[in-house]
């Protein structure tokens, strides 16, 4: 990325391949930021700072259609319209030998057979699987000229039944969103001695239920997914300025899954990124749909969503529906915790999407606490809502949030202050190493210090006074 080739862009100075401040000093010494200042300063490069001469723009005709057939796909009024240079929809691209996006990373079922991850069409092809999906791609002179072709775009589609919350995916006589995943089913996990979590819970004094739901949510990112690509004839070679968690790993499943060419045949480019944790981590059908204009057209080109769009095709996060239990003796001393339910996928598998419900749920259920067993088990269906993906956490929020809603009800249902219960269960400092129920190795820690020193921070013991106080007010706290 060079200013001969760049128009309109802000670019902030080359980063020195030299140690960095964190590598200067020790662990937890405190390090000065120096890339803010160029961020508040409104100096930022992101992607749709960046501007190629002779560049075009791509527009995506979407579903307004939550699940259905597609009957028929109408492009003739598009083409026809000002500025517009190509429409082209799955059936080109599929001849063309554009491969379909592809779930990376698996998880076992519990039989030990590899998970159902069915691949993901850049464009839709028979069916429609949520509303937001992308059916078609508009190439004209213009961002306009391409919104206005894209929606002029006629469209037929059959309307089927359609699956929003994961409980409903896998009852006998769900609508079926593919014919390799019965009841909807891609992945069937279980962690944990099933017989030694339930003798667990047949000697506990008490045992604390709960019904929670991890709500799906959507990423509202600074910034809105964006894409550039340019194509130089002579050498073969694609770049493509994307804004992402890590140019290797989305340089590789372009090359290898989407265009079948080497990897040195693609170059990566991520500027400032604008927001992600997680959503722009994988690879989504609009960068394959600019890669395949810019070689076809030998023009670069540009996509750049809207935000209303983005809300229905990029990666959300969470919606997990769990049955938590929580055994405990005499003394409130956790015992065993056991999770179970379901976990939404959205209409596709991503290439994470499985990890928050499954592994990572596992590794941080038990947090702080010195639980003697875990056993969770995690049905993982397909819907008709857009794909889910990591997102803040990825697994970890919602894994505490389980524990912590279990620890705060089994205080009341047992008469303990619930402060008491959490001391009484941490990981003490005497116990490091620590090997967790998971199988995480815990190296130190002093938790119950940091949960008085948080206490004393936030002045709890101050709050039923506050919380008076407010009343008189009229106020709720």
């Amino acid at each position: 990325m060079t200013k001969t080739n760049i128009m309109s862009a802000k670019l902030s100075p080359p980063l020195p391949f030299e140690m960095t401040e964190n590598e200067k000093f020790g662990v937890g010494q405190p390090v000065l930021r120096t890339e803010d200042p160029v961020l508040v300063r409104g100096e930022g490069c992101f992607t749709d700072d960046v501007n190629l001469p002779g560049q075009v723009f791509a527009a995506m005709r979407r579903s307004d259609v939550a699940h259905g057939v597609v009957r028929k796909i109408n492009t003739d009024v598009a083409r026809a319209m000002k500025g517009v240079l190509d429409v082209f929809t799955h059936a080109e691209l599929d001849a063309a030998g554009i491969g379909q996006i592809k779930a990376k990373f698996s998880i076992a079922n519990r039989d030990g057979s590899p998970m159902e991850a069915p691949g993901r069409p850049v464009l839709a092809t028979g069916k429609v699987r949520f509303a937001g999906e992308a059916i078609a791609c508009v190439i004209a002179k213009t961002a306009a000229q391409a919104q206005d072709a894209a929606e002029a775009i006629e469209i037929e589609i059959e309307a089927l039944p359609a699956l929003v919350r994961p409980t409903e995916a896998s009852q006998p006589g769900a609508p079926k969103l593919f014919d390799g995943s019965p009841g909807n089913v891609v992945l069937d996990f279980h962690f944990g001695n099933t017989e030694a979590v339930k003798a667990a819970f047949a000697r506990a004094h008490h045992v604390t239920r709960l019904s929670m739901h991890s709500q799906r949510l959507v990423v509202n990112a600074i910034e809105p997914r964006a894409a550039l690509c340019s194509y130089d004839r002579k050498s073969r070679r694609f770049t493509l300025h994307v804004p992402s968690q890590g140019v290797k790993k989305m340089q590789s499943t372009l090359a290898t899954d989407i265009l079948g060419v080497p990897e040195h045949k693609l170059r990566v480019l991520t500027g400032h990124v604008g927001g992600s944790f997680g959503m722009k981590s994988g690879v989504y059908p609009e960068y394959a749909c600019i890669l395949y204009a810019a070689r076809k057209l030998g023009k670069p080109v540009k996509w750049a969503d809207r935000r209303s769009e983005s809300f229905v095709s990029d990666q959300h996060g969470r919606d997990h529906e769990r049955f938590a239990e929580l055994a405990l003796d005499r003394n409130g001393k956790f015992l065993a915790v056991r999770l179970s339910g379901f976990a939404n996928m959205g209409a596709y598998v991503t290439s994470a999407g499985p990890l928050p419900a499954t592994a990572n749920s596992v590794k941080n259920i038990n947090s702080v606490y010195a639980t003697g067993l875990i056993e969770s088990s995690t049905i993982a269906v397909v819907t008709n809502t857009p794909p889910v993906g990591p997102y803040r956490g990825a697994g970890r929020p919602e894994a505490n949030y389980f524990m912590e809603r279990l620890i705060e009800m089994a205080a009341q249902e047992m008469g303990i202050d619930s402060i008491t219960l959490r001391r009484r269960n941490h990981v003490k400092p005497n116990q490091f190493p620590y090997k967790a129920a998971s199988g995480m190795l815990y190296d130190s820690g002093n938790f119950t210090a940091v949960l008085d020193r948080a206490l004393e921070l936030a002045d709890w013991q101050g709050f039923a006074r506050r919380k008076r106080e407010s009343a008189k007010r009229g106020m709720l706290r």
